[in-house]
C-alpha cells in the first residue's frame, strides 16, 4: 500500500494517532508512506524511516540503524534529525 502525505490538514494529535494505525498494518502488510512531516517522523524509529536522496540522476535509498543515530537520539526525535539534514533526504 501506497500513501502520499497523508498528514495534509491533519491536527498533530491526529498524526500520532495515524502512525499508531500504520504501525498496526504494517505488521500484516507492506506500507509505504511518503511524508514531508517533520511531526510524522517524530513519531517512527529509525528502522521505520527510509531516506530516499538523488545522486547522479538515480534515486539512493537508505535506512539507519538506532546505532547510527544514537548520540542523535538522545536529544532528538527523528523529525528533529531530519530537519538538520543529518539523515539527507532534502530538496
Amino acid at each position: 500500500m501506497l500513501i502520499d502525505e497523508p498528514e495534509l490538514g491533519l491536527h498533530p494529535y491526529a498524526i500520532t494517532v495515524l502512525v499508531d494505525l500504520f504501525k498496526q498494518v504494517a505488521e500484516r502488510k507492506q506500507l509505504i508512506v511518503s511524508t514531508q512531516s517533520v511531526e510524522l517522523v517524530n513519531e517512527l524509529s529509525p528502522e521505520d524511516v527510509i531516506v530516499v536522496d538523488q545522486e547522479n540522476d538515480a534515486s539512493t535509498f537508505r535506512r539507519f540503524s538506532n546505532e547510527e543515530l544514537e548520540g542523535w537520539l538522545e536529544e532528538y526525535a527523528m523529525g528533529e534529525i531530519w530537519k538538520r539534514n543529518i539523515l539527507g533526504g532534502r530538496p
